[in-house]
């Protein structure tokens, strides 16, 4: 009898960890077969997390398509301020109702007050009484003005490419913007177009900045300065501008602090790397590029205001806009500060991070 209850315990005991043997070979299976786009979806959800703490990169420097503009826009098209203005039409109306639910939505949009009350007054003195109560008109008069406020600003881009010497770009932005993740992915195009990169690391106030980007250089084969964590900024990008002009480098992009861990004032700092550039490079830099986080709304166009006065910024890269209803506020910063867009964000791979061209984004934007 004891005999038989041993053998039936060992029977149990053996058919459970089978049980668990192919429980776990089938949840493998499974992983292993993860979607690229569920991949895509976890990539996505913790980007700004790593890019925090400075972890290696996880997107793919390849000549992958990547996602098309329109869907990059769906958030702002879908659930920002024009499909507000569009809400307004559904139901009938008579001009005054319209005109004031038109003005409160484009006020509390994340267009700013500025390029708000622009769009507002070309609506109201360019539309008769009827015409404002028909939403085709409205939306095309919308569509026409703000292609006119960004190739307006685009028209301002100025080609500083140096006759002789590498190309030197300084690029600034708050921590947590996307900074040193849109270096990586500027690297890793202009080197697949054949050009000699150079990563300089100036931020040296983060310690985990050095190390993403270290992490970039080694990924897309571009050529790498660093200094120790807390040296002096101006001095690790004047070796870095050295150490690229004498590897005859086409290219050398200077990442800068988003903030100071010191009492030193951020955009004093800023502008003292900026003359040491020069002192390293004569003309140097070439283009001040500003990241700016899209999500952040109305705040993106402040940002860009304050670095402008330091820093004479010649361009914007915005990201995040596939994370965002507030994409309009690539809108207002061109109505604001006349600078053009550099390059703008809509997903995690590097071909996500794509030249802008104004009259494509109106069509990704406004085309339903």
């Amino acid at each position: 009898m004891d005999t038989t209850l041993i053998a039936i315990v060992v029977a149990v005991v053996i058919f459970l960890v089978l049980q668990r043997v192919v429980v776990k070979a089938s949840r493998n299976a499974e992983e292993q077969s993860l979607p690229p786009a569920a991949e895509e979806s976890l990539t996505h959800h913790t980007s700004e997390a790593r890019e925090e703490e400075g972890d290696a990169p996880s997107e793919i420097a390849s000549a992958d398509e990547g996602v098309e503009l329109r869907e990059g826009l769906s958030k702002t098209r879908n659930e920002g301020f024009l499909a507000r203005i569009g809400k307004l039409f559904s139901a009938e109306g008579n001009q005054e109702t319209v005109l004031d639910e038109l003005e409160e939505v484009l006020l509390t949009a994340d267009i700013g007050v500025r390029t708000a009350q622009r769009l507002f007054a070309t609506v109201r003195e360019s539309l008769s009484k009827a015409e404002l109560t028909d939403v085709d008109k409205v939306m095309a008069l919308l569509r026409s003005e703000v292609t006119t406020i960004l190739t307006n600003a685009q028209n301002n881009a100025i080609d500083n490419t140096p006759d002789e010497g590498p190309k030197v770009v300084m690029v600034l932005g708050v921590n947590g913007a996307g900074k040193t993740t849109s270096i990586g992915k500027l690297a890793s195009r202009s080197i697949a177009e054949g050009k000699r990169v150079h990563l300089v690391a100036g931020d040296t106030f983060r310690a985990a900045a050095a190390e993403q980007l270290e992490q970039w250089s080694k990924r897309v084969g571009a050529a790498f300065t660093r200094g120790d964590e807390g040296a002096d900024p101006s001095s690790v990008v004047f070796d870095g501008l050295r150490a690229g002009h004498e590897s005859q480098a086409d290219l050398i992009l200077v990442d800068t602090a988003g903030r100071l861990h010191t009492q030193t004032n951020l955009m004093d700092e800023l502008k003292k790397v900026r003359r040491v550039m020069g002192k390293a490079i004569p003309g140097a830099p070439h283009e001040v590029l500003l990241v700016v986080d899209a999500t952040t709304g109305q705040n993106a166009i402040q940002q860009a205001t304050t670095f402008k006065e330091a820093t004479d910024v010649t361009g914007i890269i915005l990201t995040k806009l596939d994370g965002t209803a507030k994409g309009g506020v690539v809108i207002g910063v061109c109505d604001a500060l006349s600078i053009p867009i550099h390059h703008i964000g809509v997903g995690e791979r590097v071909s996500d991070l794509r030249p802008f061209e104004a009259d494509e984004f109106v069509d990704a934007l406004f085309t339903t």
